[in-house]
């Protein structure tokens, strides 16, 4: 009988015992938590501190993010919690290259370094430029390298169908113009058709409405400054671009693009350029310009195809023409490219996307002369392949080889985004 009660005492004794033990763990667990919850309450403070004193605080690049076309750092500002916002690009590259006729050549070059400030006045009403510092600096060579204001534009944000951008900006053409970041294209340079046909980087002053027409439809709808093309030449539409120099006597364009993103990973749609009276370099002609293009950017797990083609024609280009040089009627050109990242493979971190890209140009597709004689130009066909290596999402390392029947170039570049 003693050893019962006994018995019945000491399990009472380790009954109390182990639900105070079992309380003193609950209370030790909540009081860690609220230390933890503490210790983020004043990192916070720290930070929120540390922006009123600052005036911003240092918003990272979301290469996820991506506001109506523009790059990722580009981008940034529509993000920022902050009023003001600082980013940028930079490119440079070292390149071989061997001729058709045997002759080759080298060389190495900080092709551009580009900062991006942004500021927002309120939430429906940001400020976004870029400023180029292109080719090492103006004095590197006397190939147009230049520090020039590439955009400077103040949108004024109302709802997600209706937007209005006023200034000089990216023209929405193509897929590079707007989306020129080297960490968005495989390739070591920015592929042909999109510097002589749709003229990158391309920023004219107007303005512009943008916005969704219905769920994954997107547009945007402008009216800028024309080009002023000159009369022949492969340059004879990149030539004409304005920027945001000085334009004397300048004629209207419009703009119009639509595109599709309503599936995951998708971009599809196109565009098209209009100027019933631009103006011709060193004549005094006017032409009617029309540009149009379709283009497309696919992304499934590590497999990525994107692609543009498009068209340029003019009119009056035997009146353009001289008796000595025949002028430029039409361009047309295009690239597709084709990537896999090997590394999804793995369990790495890191991307290592291996490309190839085809890409067909002809930047005088058609020359006429002053009897309205029309010439077809040849096309130059080039095949490229390389990789590129992500050591992190935002700094990119290319190499490629490019062949075609005018030349082999093997490159290699560095790349970064902030």
């Amino acid at each position: 009988m003693k050893n019962t009660k006994l018995s019945l005492a000491l399990a009472g004794l380790l009954a109390l015992s182990t639900s105070s033990f079992a309380d003193d763990t609950a209370d030790i667990a909540e009081l860690k938590q609220q230390v933890k919850d503490l210790q983020e309450m004043t990192q916070t403070l720290t930070d929120e501190t540390s922006d009123l004193q600052t005036g911003f605080n240092y918003t990272t690049v979301d290469v996820n993010k991506r506001y109506k076309g523009l790059g990722p750092a580009a981008s940034k500002v529509y993000y920022s919690k902050s009023p003001l916002s600082i980013g940028g690009y930079g490119e440079m590259y070292v390149s071989s290259t061997k001729n058709e006729d045997g002759s080759s050549s080298s060389q190495t070059q900080v092709k551009r370094f580009i900062t991006y400030f942004g500021y927002k006045f309120s939430d429906s009403i940001v400020l976004n430029s870029e400023i180029e510092y292109e080719g090492g600096g103006v004095t590197a060579s006397g190939n147009g390298d230049e520090v020039k204001v590439e955009f400077l534009y103040i949108d004024f944000m109302q709802n997600k169908n209706f937007n209005v951008r006023l200034g000089n900006f990216l023209v929405p053409m193509g897929l590079t113009n707007e989306q020129h970041e080297p960490t968005l294209f495989t390739t070591v340079q920015r592929p042909s058709t999109a510097k002589y046909i749709i003229p990158s980087t391309w920023n004219e002053s107007g303005v512009m409405v943008y916005g969704e027409i219905a769920d994954g439809f997107e547009y945007k709808v402008s009216s800028i400054v024309a080009l002023q093309t000159s009369a022949s030449g492969d340059k004879w539409v990149r030539d004409g671009r304005g920027g945001s120099f000085v334009v004397t006597n300048p004629s209207l364009a419009f703009t119009g693009r639509l595109d599709y993103t309503g599936l995951n990973g998708l971009l599809v749609g196109a565009s098209a350029y209009y100027a019933p009276s631009a103006s011709v370099t060193n004549t005094s002609e006017t032409t009617d310009i029309f540009m149009f293009d379709a283009h497309l950017d696919y992304k499934v797990k590590g497999f990525r195809a994107y692609g543009v083609y498009t068209q340029t024609s003019r009119t009056n280009a035997d009146k353009i023409a001289t008796l000595a040089v025949p002028a430029a009627e039409k361009a047309n050109g295009g690239y597709l490219n084709l990537s896999y990242d090997v590394l999804t493979l793995t369990s790495l971190e890191y991307k290592m996307p291996l490309f190839v890209q085809y890409e067909s140009l002809n930047a005088q597709a058609s020359v006429v002369d002053t009897l309205g004689n029309s010439v077809t130009g040849n096309a130059t066909n080039t095949t490229t392949i390389g990789a590129n290596f992500f050591p992190h999402e935002q700094v990119v390392l290319k190499v490629d080889y490019a062949m075609s029947t005018q030349a082999d170039t093997i490159s290699a570049s560095l790349g970064f985004i902030f």
